[in-house]
């Protein structure tokens, strides 16, 4: 069994749980380097959430909307 195999059964069923860390961890490089990789932290996101299956739906309460 790869380690991709390993993690993909370790996120089944916490895939939104797995989707607000991918965000969280995206928004904490974005503050640490000033925006310098925005647009490569956000493809990295967009490739996570690919993987994760559906995506993102919005939360109740987050007025950020859902990434297209």
């Amino acid at each position: 069994m790869s380690m991709l195999d390993k993690l993909k059964g370790l996120v089944k069923g916490h895939e939104d749980t797995v989707r607000k860390g991918v965000d969280k961890a995206g928004d904490a490089v974005d503050r640490k380097t000033g925006n310098k990789y925005k647009n490569h932290v956000d493809t990295a996101q967009e490739k996570l959430n690919e993987q994760l299956g559906s995506q993102q739906r919005p939360t109740p309460g987050d007025d950020r909307p859902p990434r297209s």
